[in-house]
């Protein structure tokens, strides 16, 4: 049984993620981690009437509301954008204080902002970063966890597009056209998007720096690529370089792939590259 109670009001969206999280997490017997982001694009924020320069601090609220959701039996918001009064939810969380929450990163600014407020974090690092660019940021990230006072360790995620083949040659020719789509299409959209306002960092000098990579370039920064030993050995060494505690995976980078060499990918991943990883 999903409850918002409510003696004032609240945007009912906020309530309603707080419950379907919590409810999911009864469900599956306490296995969930909610993922979240602010939103990359601002396109994706002209769809809900929210502008981008407001997302920000509209994530760092709509965050603080559920947690409260999830950890308080009653509760009171004022916030800039979003206000609620005497708010009850249920039901709570399996667990406790709640669910692990994982924040998604794509920008220079946001890791000590992240690391300030204690959360895990997962890299997406297509449209701003190389590989070997990330261990600065991380870095920055884990001072200002440590700086804010907060007790473990800090948890650094990674999203990256894999492809596995018997032979480097299918590994190479296989992913290429696809990935070549999605290249093409994160620099125009990251083009189109760099007059926003709300944007962090020179969005025109991103797009250039995209749309002037050939797939040798992002085969050296922002994939990985091979046959499982190669897989296996980059990924042993990035996890090594940038202390990652978790590493996703994605089996159709540029959704162009067919669907036959998307499941033999996804087979030999797991045949052949996670247990070699654990």
């Amino acid at each position: 049984m999903l409850a918002v109670g409510r003696d004032s009001f609240i945007l009912s969206p906020l309530g309603h993620i707080a419950e379907d999280i919590a409810t999911l997490d009864h469900i599956s017997q306490g296995r969930v981690e909610f993922g979240v982001g602010r939103g990359t694009f601002p396109d994706t924020h002209d769809g809900f009437n929210s502008p981008f320069a407001e997302s920000r601090e509209r994530f760092d609220e709509y965050l603080d509301i559920i947690v409260k959701a999830w950890t308080q039996e009653r509760f009171s918001f004022a916030g800039k954008y979003y206000r609620c009064d005497n708010l009850w939810v249920r039901p709570k969380p399996v667990q406790r204080p709640h669910p692990p929450i994982r924040i998604g990163i794509t920008s220079e600014v946001t890791f000590p902002l992240v690391g300030r407020l204690g959360f895990p974090i997962i890299i997406n690092p297509s449209r701003v970063f190389a590989l070997s660019e990330l261990a600065p940021y991380i870095q920055q990230y884990r001072e200002a966890w440590h700086k804010a006072g907060h007790a473990g360790v800090p948890q650094v995620g990674l999203r990256v597009p894999l492809y596995v083949a018997k032979t480097a040659e299918r590994a190479y020719t296989e992913p290429r056209v696809s990935t070549m789509a999605a290249v093409q299409s994160l620099g125009n959209r990251v083009a189109d998007s760099a007059s926003r306002a709300g944007t962090t960092g020179d969005w025109s000098a991103q797009a250039e720096r995209v749309r002037s990579m050939r797939y040798e370039d992002w085969l050296r920064d922002k994939v990985v690529y091979g046959t499982p030993d190669t897989v296996v050995d980059r990924l042993q060494r990035l996890r090594e370089e940038l202390d990652l505690t978790q590493i996703l995976y994605e089996v159709n980078y540029g959704r162009q792939i067919p669907s036959a060499l998307q499941l033999e990918n996804l087979r030999m991943i797991n045949e052949y590259v996670i247990p070699q990883l654990k």
